[in-house]
């Protein structure tokens, strides 16, 4: 027999201890490889942690409720395996090609799981297995797969992204079922193909993106706004902006100083839903979607904006964009928005329709501004002039707004943008 010190992993930066949250077992008890021991909990993740392999509880060390140091033991287990002995895990169908094997020597009996990396990495559940020998993947490129389970575990999604984007040895046909079982889709990885793995912070977005796809009725609504008058003021006052501030005037404050006001006279576009109420927002919070260095996007939220003057705004986008970039905003400073903007003419895009940002129900987006010929009325009959113009896009939740309030906002937004005036400014 063989004692197996189970101990609190390792479980990212910064996180020293961990609670524990439940026992699933009691001394005495016969588990199996993969059997789930207790739940713990940290300040940043709950997790699961399961037995290396099949034995019997020898002795539990803490209390549900204790509060436990990485690294410390939490429980005994007795082992079925001997000291020395060739350990041989065996996958469902029992074929020996995708058997994997580890020695368990003297020096393993109080090595925490951790340690003993490629012996953790060969637990692998019965679902797993069936998976890997369904793909016909082999144990030497077995290893060509990263766990993302507690102590580099190899879980069922680690598996199934593997497969998804196999480009090792020959290529690779993978099907990938559509939502109508008779038709398939194939898609083809080659060895000249790079793929490229999601990061937390990439895979966050796209699951918030298709979330928001799956609760709001999405709409979106366009206009033309001429904001001539706009690029003229900040010609005649960026270089002195810059030299009192030290900072670049951009069009966007102007955009969100008179969004703001537009809001105060259409109180639902700055709403949310709750179930079958709708929640008018007292507060006016801008989230300014921002574009990072690494390419991911961060929406910091500018609030209370219906009460800041012009030179507040200002400072206040440059602030928040700033330590965006830097990395160094606070928590209840990405919390809080009630409506969204995004400015789509930052890379010449013309125009575009946003997804809403939950749980708010309207977002703007600001296109290009471009030099265009215009038709202008004058007393003496129309002319063509050159104008500044840009597409403003409203995409809206077609629950509680409907395409008249939306256009009448629009309008109205439009019209204020077109017809600011100098003292405004």
């Amino acid at each position: 027999m063989m004692l197996i010190e189970i101990k609190i992993p390792q479980m990212g930066e910064g996180i020293i201890e961990a609670t524990i949250i439940k026992w699933h077992v009691k001394v005495g008890d016969k588990v199996k490889a993969d059997d789930v021991l207790c739940d713990i909990a940290t300040d940043k993740v709950d997790s699961e942690i399961t037995s290396p392999e099949d034995g019997t509880v020898k002795e539990i060390l803490f209390e549900e409720g204790s509060v436990v140091g990485v690294g410390k033991t939490i429980l005994k287990l007795e082992s079925l395996k001997t000291v020395g002995e060739e350990v041989v895990y065996t996958t469902a169908s029992g074929n020996p090609e995708f058997n994997t094997f580890a020695t368990l020597h003297p020096k393993d009996l109080s090595a925490t799981v951790e340690e003993k990396t490629e012996y953790t990495r060969m637990q692998l559940s019965p679902l797993v297995k069936q998976i890997l020998l369904q793909h016909k993947i082999s144990n030497d490129e077995l290893q060509n797969i990263k766990g993302s389970g507690i102590d580099g575990r190899i879980t069922k999604e680690d598996v199934l992204q593997y497969i998804e984007n196999r480009s090792t040895f020959k290529k690779e046909e993978i099907k990938i079922t559509n939502i109508e079982p008779e038709k398939e889709q194939i898609y083809t990885i080659t060895n000249e193909d790079t793929v490229i793995e999601m990061d937390r912070v990439r895979k966050l977005i796209a699951e918030h993106m298709i979330r928001s796809k799956q609760t709001s009725a999405h709409v979106t609504s366009f206009v033309e706004a001429d904001v001539s008058r706009i690029v003229l003021w900040r010609e005649k006052n960026k270089e002195n902006f810059k030299n009192k501030f030290n900072i670049n005037l951009t069009f966007l404050p102007v955009f969100i100083q008179v969004l703001s006001k537009t809001l105060l006279k259409y109180p639902m576009l700055n709403s949310t839903i709750d179930g079958n109420r709708i929640i008018l927002k007292k507060n006016i919070n801008i989230g300014i979607a921002t574009a990072l260095p690494n390419d991911n996007l961060i929406v910091p939220v500018l609030k209370n904006v219906d009460q800041l003057s012009l030179i507040g705004i200002i400072k206040g986008i440059h602030d928040l964009v700033t330590r965006a970039r830097e990395n160094k905003l606070l928590p209840n400073e990405i919390t809080g928005g009630t409506f969204s903007v995004t400015n789509l003419g930052t890379f010449g895009t013309l125009a575009g329709t946003p997804i809403i940002n939950q749980p708010q129900v309207a977002i703007l987006g600001i296109g290009t501004i471009r030099k265009v010929p215009s038709v202008i009325e004058t007393n003496e009959g129309d002319v063509i002039a050159i104008r500044s113009k840009v597409i403003l896009s409203l995409s809206f939740d077609h629950r509680i707004i409907d395409g008249m309030m939306a256009g009448k906002f629009l309008k109205d937004y439009s019209n204020a943008i077109q017809n600011i005036t100098i003292d405004e400014l």
